[in-house]
């Protein structure tokens, strides 16, 4: 029990630290938005950035799981920090390194959803989100 009330604690603060780096894009501070974003892997998952981005897509959830004991919890987590990440790259023009990180986020939040067998509208609609930004972005990169 204490376990799910930790990880719906962290996931609430997320949800607000998101929303202030969402607000940081939007009023075009994007070096302190990828700060925020740095610093919100080791803060919430005990990880560097860099440590999540060397893992490959394909392998992510299994190394995730399997290696570092983390929890869907984790991976939620995760998968907001990559969608957080995305933003600040699509924003700057980076789009072929926002691509990797809309993947990397809809793969976890897609096997998430599927593991806990919830249904959230929000989640439903970050989903369609991220698919739409994917083609979008998979689309002009050809």
């Amino acid at each position: 029990m204490y376990q799910k009330d930790y990880i719906l604690r962290m996931l609430e603060m997320l949800a607000d630290l998101i929303a202030g780096i969402l607000g940081l894009i939007g009023k075009g501070r994007f070096e302190e938005a990828e700060r925020a974003v740095e610093n919100a892997y080791y803060d919430f998952l005990k990880q560097d950035a860099s440590f999540f981005r060397n893992i490959p897509k394909a392998k992510l959830t299994s190394v995730l799981l399997q290696k570092h004991d983390y929890t869907h919890g984790h991976l939620e987590v995760l998968s907001e920090l990559f969608f957080a990440e995305a933003e600040v790259k699509y924003h700057l023009g980076r789009q072929k390194a926002s691509l990797g990180y809309y993947e990397k986020s809809l793969i976890l939040l897609e096997f998430v959803l599927e593991k806990s067998k919830l249904f959230s509208i929000e989640k439903q609609q970050r989903l369609a989100f991220l698919k739409n930004r994917i083609n979008e972005l998979a689309t002009a990169l050809l």
